[in-house]
């Protein structure tokens, strides 16, 4: 009663398929797909050891630092 069979899943495959239809599914399987790889190529880029970008500062922005209430 714990899991389900093969043929649990192959029903639940086939009524997926004809809802969304296998254009919709392919495009999704793509996108995820882009986004992974777009995931791994930027934690590829994280582990370079470089020094993180220093972000330029506007000129009109005054840097301060805040105080603690005392």
């Amino acid at each position: 009663m714990g899991s389900f069979s093969i043929w649990h899943w192959l029903i639940v495959l086939l009524v997926v398929v004809m809802i969304f239809g296998t254009k919709k599914l392919k495009n999704v399987g793509s996108d995820l797909g882009a986004a992974v790889k777009g995931f791994k190529d930027g934690m590829k880029d994280g582990t370079t050891g470089d020094a993180p970008k220093q972000v330029a500062a506007d000129p009109n922005t005054v840097d301060v630092d805040a105080k603690t209430k005392s």
